[in-house]
């Protein structure tokens, strides 16, 4: 009788140990189903802030281009250079494709394209400064050129004789210094020399030769002499480098310090720049290009070297 009795009581406690594990596992497993879905919400909040920003990254693209289309049909009526904005069209529209592209909004690094739409506004805001500048210049032009038609027309009867030939003596100075003016300017204009481009590897590795596997190139370096020149006076010299792609574009990236500066009387593109200390007996120079993702075509691509309005050296390499 007491035998049964303990085997009862032994049953039972087995039962009750069983059940307070089961319950215990219950409480676990409650516990990590919790924590698991908190994780998920957290994740889920992360993506959808991150899609956010993507979309509203892609809509200030988009309101960005259509300001500059603006701009430059504005700035064409206006008599004024747009090169750079062309140029910087085709920047923002490169943007918008690698947005739109990507695989996942976690993919994209959103706080790189924030800060070049920040640089896309400031530029903006500087031609609204520049498309109000041209308006005053036309308007005080145009009020000049009004005043002095009326001057002339009461005048033109008595000083007809004397105005030509004033005219004709101030023309025939300026055209004497304009032609002196030139010849000295293009005597004393620089020369590149032994221009030479040279790969530079992610790992630092300097390549020459002239011809390079895409995939091993990094940087591009270009070393050059100018040549001595008695009549250029020393000091420092903005030299701007021009690299043309097999189809003759422009490789730039105004982000990463491309820009433009005029030559022949036009506003123009270049690819990178550097100030030296130039010599008139003779000086060395060295500017690095680093193409920051920008793939390199295969074939032959131009160098070009500019300072104070000549080109004054080129050569070529070829990307493999």
């Amino acid at each position: 009788m007491d035998y049964n009795q303990g085997q009862k009581n032994d049953r039972k406690s087995l039962l009750l140990a069983a059940l307070a594990i089961l319950a215990l596992l219950n409480v676990v497993l409650i516990y990590f189903f919790y924590k698991e879905r908190e994780k998920n919400k957290e994740q889920e909040t992360v993506i959808a802030a991150k899609t956010e920003e993507l979309v509203s990254t892609k809509m200030k693209l988009d309101s960005i281009s259509a300001q500059l289309d603006a701009k430059i049909a504005e700035i064409q009526q206006l008599g004024g250079q747009v090169d750079s904005l062309i140029a910087l069209k085709q920047q923002i529209e490169r943007d918008k494709a690698a947005l739109k592209s990507a695989s996942t909004a976690a993919s994209v690094d959103v706080s790189r394209y924030k800060q070049k739409i920040r640089e896309y506004e400031a530029i903006l805001n500087q031609k609204d400064q520049d498309i109000a500048k041209l308006k005053e210049e036309l308007g005080i032009v145009t009020a000049q050129n009004q005043e002095l038609a009326s001057k002339v027309t009461g005048l033109e009867g008595e000083k007809q004789t004397l105005q030509k030939s004033f005219e004709d003596s101030v023309g025939t100075l300026s055209n004497k210094n304009r032609e002196l003016a030139e010849k000295v300017t293009i005597a004393s204009a620089l020369k590149a020399e032994k221009i030479a481009v040279n790969a530079v590897s992610a790992k630092g590795k300097e390549r020459d030769g002239g011809s390079y596997r895409a995939k091993r190139i990094d940087k591009l370096k270009v070393d050059f002499d100018l040549a001595a020149n008695p009549i250029s006076p020393n000091g420092e010299r903005e030299i701007y480098l021009r690299i043309l792609d097999p189809e003759g574009a422009v490789m730039a990236d105004m982000a990463t310090g491309s820009g433009t500066f005029v030559y022949q009387g036009r506003e123009t593109v270049y690819t990178a720049k550097q100030t030296l200390d130039y010599s008139n007996e003779g000086s060395q120079g060295s500017i690095i290009y680093s193409r920051g993702g920008i793939p390199l075509k295969k074939g032959e691509h131009t160098i070009e070297l500019y300072c104070q309005g000549f080109r004054i050296g080129s050569t070529v390499f070829k990307v493999k």
